[in-house]
């Protein structure tokens, strides 16, 4: 893997003028994260108390994961535990067979990136949608993502513009950002309206509620779940969090780490699963999927598959 990002890093950095772009953009993101962290007197204990709670969920991964379990169960969830990206891949896989899905909206989700689920479900005959912008470019450009939270920050608007114009049959040359975005967003209505079946990623994972919270900017998620009548969420078993007032200290921490805003745009928590109305009875359907690491040290911890959740 070293030697794979040693060869891509050396074939991005040939391009001199690329390189100095590149770092420059990344460095201005920075800057934005440090001037947001001066303004949180208690930004420095914020982050001791986030390491602290990372450190007590990660040691007690089988309980917390269990709560959370019970909870979502309790709340309509249906759990699934995946052990590895092709389990993973295949209980995604039959829960689309099962509601006789033919496509599928996304938001975005490393989690299914580390598992090539798209290509997987694509080679099955599925039409996957990326709805996060970026995500979006990435895949007409029939590239991979470059950064967790900005996964196109390598790619000049320049470059968006010409693909946007094959795709999409956009102004000629025109490479402004507020008109491309505005081009693919009439572009997705449509997609949003008629897919079958939506996917996001997990941002955190509540035990004692069992509701998982989705954390964008572009409103996105919230789009793609409310239409289709079923939602994926999936998510690894680092996510988890032990109770609301933990989550309260990661919320706080998110945007301002990440992209130097005090609070993303749209923090969603989604607990409430089942929704039932008469004569039909099934409104909507929610699966959340949560993927988890084999224990090799203690065998007592091999039963425990990575958990997917149903949302009936």
């Amino acid at each position: 893997m070293s030697t794979k990002h040693a060869k891509a890093a050396a074939r991005f950095i040939a391009d001199r003028q690329q390189e100095a772009w590149h770092d420059e953009t990344l460095w201005m993101v920075r800057v934005k994260r440090d001037r947001m962290s001066r303004t949180l007197p208690e930004w420095e204990r914020l982050r001791q108390l986030a390491c602290d709670i990372k450190l007590y969920s990660n040691s007690h991964l089988e309980t917390l994961l269990q709560e959370f379990e019970k909870h979502a169960l309790a709340n309509g969830a249906i759990v699934h535990w995946a052990k590895d990206a092709e389990e993973h891949n295949e209980i995604v896989h039959q829960i689309l067979r099962e509601h006789d899905a033919h496509t599928l909206i996304k938001s975005k989700s490393m989690l299914t990136e580390e598992c090539h689920m798209n290509p997987y479900l694509q080679s099955q005959g599925y039409d996957v949608v990326e709805s996060d912008l970026g995500e979006r470019i990435l895949q007409l450009m029939h590239l991979a993502p470059s950064h967790i939270v900005m996964p196109a920050i390598h790619i000049k608007r320049e470059a968006v513009g010409k693909m946007m114009e094959q795709e999409m049959g956009t102004e000629k040359g025109n490479s402004d950002p507020t008109y491309l975005t505005h081009e693919v967003r009439k572009n997705m209505r449509g997609k949003f309206l008629h897919a079958d079946v939506a996917m996001t990623g997990v941002n955190f994972a509540v035990a004692s509620t069992g509701e998982i919270v989705v954390c964008t900017n572009e409103g996105n998620a919230d789009m793609g779940t409310s239409f289709p009548k079923v939602h994926i969420a999936v998510m690894g078993m680092e996510k988890i969090v032990p109770d609301l007032e933990a989550l309260g200290v990661f919320t706080r921490l998110l945007a301002r780490s990440g992209t130097g805003q005090p609070i993303t745009s749209y923090t969603s928590h989604y607990l409430s699963l089942i929704h039932i109305s008469e004569p039909t009875r099934l409104l909507s359907i929610s699966y959340a999927v949560f993927c988890l690491k084999k224990k090799k040290k203690k065998k007592k911890h091999k039963k425990n598959k990575k958990k997917k959740i149903n949302k009936k």
